[in-house]
């Protein structure tokens, strides 16, 4: 990658993963985009232009205009909200994507789409959910992913485009606030350990779920734009996988730093049953195979680093 248009960038795997491209590949060379204005930290740290994946011209002539050789498409709406407005999460969802696909085609660039767990539904396997597996996802969300997956597959197959991507288990970070996740209550609980010492979570006590530190999301993505697409056997997207957690298991380890915090429990049924539909594990080794993935941080180390983050952030 040389010139990379990240869109989405505002959200909460764009603000920090635009900030990591600019370190390593130079502030000039990250093209940060979103539908409306962010801070003037964020725009000072390199280039930004408003963009509406939705208008398809107006992608196209901000990679021409910056001459960008690879697209990381994040924006979306994200799982529990996508389930309050279904139909504006297809538009988005599916339409931005076919924008950014089309754009990537005419203009023959490198395009990373991402999915997730959400991908998958009731009748996957829980437990080390395999890479090629049944996907039949009970949510409008989880359902753009499946068909974003086989749109990229598509795309490769039919066009030659270099389409990469991951299967995103739900992401754990300090920087931006949740933004409509259902594992958003795995960002949150950490934020209110420091605050009030105490958190209600909106999942059962014995939701386990795939979890990721954001520092290991942001280095898979580098890795697999850098891989060499030789390399590469799904063109769909890659399992990839930290750690599979309940709200207890986090619960506990915060009681580590913070004896006093308490946890409680007020189930948002919507939620739950997204939740509930979603893998506990995911099977990596294919990602760990064709370009060498591996996740350094689990329970313990992320905990420590989110209380240290978090605390400062607040101070």
């Amino acid at each position: 990658m040389k010139k990379i248009l990240v869109t989405g960038s505002l959200g909460q795997i764009g603000s920090e993963l635009v900030l990591k491209l600019r370190r390593e590949y130079g502030k000039g060379s990250v093209i940060a985009s979103d539908i409306r204005r962010p801070s003037n930290h964020f725009v000072e740290s390199g280039p930004f232009e408003i963009v509406d994946v939705m208008d398809g011209t107006r992608v196209v002539e901000v990679v021409k205009k910056y001459e960008v050789d690879s697209i990381i498409h994040l924006a979306a709406l994200l799982s529990a909200l996508a389930e309050t407005k279904p139909l504006q999460a297809w538009n988005l969802n599916m339409g931005g994507l076919i924008n950014v696909l089309e754009a990537a085609r005419e203009l023959e660039l490198k395009v990373f789409v991402p999915s997730s767990i959400s991908a998958f539904g009731p009748g996957t396997p829980k437990w080390r959910t395999p890479q090629i597996t049944i996907q039949r996802p009970s949510t409008m969300y989880g359902i753009n992913k499946v068909a974003g997956e086989l749109l990229c597959d598509y795309y490769f197959h039919k066009y030659g485009l270099d389409t990469r991507g991951v299967r995103f288990p739900g992401l754990i970070s300090y920087g931006a606030p949740p933004g409509g996740g259902t594992t958003d209550y795995a960002v949150e609980i950490y934020s209110e350990a420091i605050r009030k010492k105490s958190y209600t979570c909106f999942v059962s006590q014995e939701t386990c779920l795939d979890m990721m530190y954001m520092p290991d999301a942001l280095n898979a993505v580098v890795h697999l734009m850098e891989a060499d697409p030789g390399t590469l056997t799904c063109r769909n997207s890659y399992n990839i996988t930290a750690m599979s957690v309940t709200p207890e298991d986090i619960a506990n380890e915060i009681k580590r730093h913070i004896p006093s915090f308490v946890i409680d429990y007020k189930i948002d049924p919507v939620r739950q049953s997204i939740a509930d539909s979603w893998p506990s594990s995911l099977d990596d080794s294919a990602a760990r195979q064709d370009w060498g993935f591996n996740a350094e941080f689990d329970l313990v180390e992320m905990t420590k680093d989110m209380l240290e983050k978090v605390k400062k952030k607040r101070s």
